[in-house]
């Protein structure tokens, strides 16, 4: 047998739906496709499996009693990291609320929706550009993965990097092409 380097998780990511050509279902789907710029449909379904593991989860600890000891420490678990996700409010700690819980609100959480609503992109299509031509940073650490979960402390550090033309990083190449055409800047050809 081969030995790989790295091991590989095989588990699956989507859900298909049950019945693929519903009407309703389609026109909600090409809906979020374009309001949340999605590459496809399979990112929606993606959304959808974390969304029914996470109420799966809520709905076998409400079947428990309220002072069971798993209920009360996994129930807390759960509920402060979707809180720390920004899914749920902080006044909203119980259990039945995160059977509440939408697509939609999931969706909003990711980065290229944040990077849009900022105003850090003109477009959410232009958010997701940017996010994979590494224009974009949470903190210090380079993201250019657009499904990245944004946790609500790091919501705020969302930024352009260092070294991104759109920041205060070197200009493009048509930007220097532009410079040296005009009459040359102080770096036209650029120091490599």
């Amino acid at each position: 047998m081969v030995a790989t380097a790295k091991r590989r998780n095989y588990r699956k990511t989507f859900k298909t739906p049950r019945r693929p050509f519903g009407k309703e279902r389609l026109d909600q789907e090409l809906k979020l496709c374009g309001e949340y710029g999605l590459r496809c449909k399979r990112e929606i379904w993606r959304a959808q499996l974390m969304l029914a593991k996470i109420r799966k989860s809520a709905r076998v600890l409400l079947t428990l009693s309220e002072t069971n000891e798993t209920r009360i420490f996994q129930g807390d678990a759960l509920i402060r990291r979707l809180i720390r996700y920004g899914l749920l409010d902080d006044t909203q700690k119980k259990l039945d609320f995160v059977l509440q819980l939408s697509t939609q609100r999931l969706l909003e959480r990711r980065l290229q929706t944040k990077v849009f609503k900022l105003g850090i992109a003109k477009s959410i299509h232009m958010a997701r550009v940017m996010i994979r031509q590494r224009h974009i940073r949470v903190s210090k650490q380079m993201v250019n993965t657009p499904s990245f979960m944004v946790r609500r402390d790091a919501e705020r550090h969302i930024s352009l990097s260092q070294n991104s033309p759109y920041g205060a990083g070197r200009p493009g190449r048509l930007a220097r092409k532009k410079q040296a055409a005009n009459g040359g800047g102080d770096d036209a050809e650029g120091d490599f």
